[in-house]
């Protein structure tokens, strides 16, 4: 799996070296609203599980955050560019999130795999940052990638919760 991932990161990070400002920005603004939306059904699916509701609340509040920063990054790109553009690379989180949750148990494996696609993201806004020509971009990514870090800690707490409630053993 991790070498599957790597092999992911290295292809979109690649695809993505390719880009301008202007797509790469338009890229990233899509990618945080369909963070939100995954997130969004995860709510909805644990509070259908019966899940606690400390879970249901994490994943609303990350649906929130992820769909606030496509909103900032959307007006910062509007400023510059007006429309958006189409980029067809796959989202960062899109290639790591594969996510079912057909019963309460199923919370740890999703959990788990949240984590490392905030990891996954975290990871390559920080590289972003490092290949970046621009200095404007290289804050925005950064900030991205602080953002990215503490939805990963925020995930991390509440597996280590329902490890101790679904995880026998």
């Amino acid at each position: 799996m991790i070498k599957t991932e790597a092999k992911g990161f290295s292809t979109i990070l690649s695809r993505l070296s390719t880009l301008s400002e202007r797509e790469l920005l338009s890229y990233w603004i899509r990618g945080e609203y369909e963070e939100a939306e995954t997130y969004w059904k995860l709510a909805e699916k644990a509070k259908e599980l019966g899940l606690p509701e400390r879970v249901v609340n994490t994943f609303v509040v990350l649906a929130k955050e992820s769909k606030e920063h496509g909103d900032r990054l959307r007006e910062i790109y509007r400023r510059n560019y007006g429309e958006l553009v189409d980029v067809d690379i796959p989202g960062v989180e899109a290639e790591v999130l594969e996510l079912t949750m057909e019963s309460p148990e199923d919370v740890v494996d999703v959990l788990t795999r949240a984590m490392k696609a905030e990891l996954f993201a975290k990871n390559l806004y920080e590289k972003l940052a490092e290949e970046t020509g621009s200095e404007s971009l290289r804050e925005v990514y950064l900030y991205l990638a602080e953002i990215e870090g503490s939805h990963y800690e925020r995930l991390k707490c509440e597996l280590e919760v329902c490890e101790k409630i679904y995880v026998k053993g």
